[in-house]
């Protein structure tokens, strides 16, 4: 595995560099697309413009993450917690992306669904969770929209896990 140094620099350089190609295809093939909140062109609208901006800002907190993680000896390697959650959840938002891309709504249905699971099971509040669920769903939705979707999954999972842990601690402290 790299190092957090490594990761530093290349995380923020890949996700720009793959913003720029994303945007670039859609401009040289029809125009940059613009996604309106729940699919209504009378709401508010966002340019995948916006991804050249948002995803290499994720990827610089993921980078920053990464390496106070390891703050230690340059030599220190990424921790596997990091990049199962980073992989996890590009791979989640992409299949979340293609099966509402290619109109499987059962498939698109029971994986949205399944967030709401995953929220409460898996700390998805982690940087890299949201860096991966975004980039996944990017090419499909833009990232604006994905975003908020990461913050407000991340948000429950955040309180939900808190929540947990103070009625635990309370719990062994009331034991004898």
């Amino acid at each position: 595995m790299p190092s957090s140094r490594v990761l530093a620099a290349v995380v923020p350089l890949a996700a720009l560099v793959f913003a720029l190609a994303f945007v670039g295809v859609e401009h040289f093939n029809g125009g940059v697309k613009t996604h309106h909140l729940l699919a209504r062109s009378e709401l508010p609208g966002f340019s995948n413009w916006l991804s050249v901006l948002i995803l290499p800002l994720l990827g610089s907190v993921v980078a920053v993450r990464a390496h106070s993680m390891h703050s230690g000896p340059s030599g220190r390697v990424l921790s596997s917690s990091l990049v199962a959650g980073a992989a996890g959840s590009l791979v989640y938002g992409a299949a979340l992306a293609a099966s509402f891309h290619w109109g499987l709504e059962q498939v698109s249905a029971a994986l949205f669904a399944g967030l709401f699971l995953v929220s409460l099971a898996l700390p998805v509040y982690r940087a890299e969770c949201i860096f991966g669920f975004v980039t996944g769903m990017t090419i499909t939705f833009g990232s604006v929209i994905p975003l908020a979707f990461a913050i407000a999954f991340a948000a429950l999972s955040f309180a939900v896990r808190r929540a947990a842990a103070h009625v635990v601690n309370a719990w062994r402290k009331r034991r004898p």
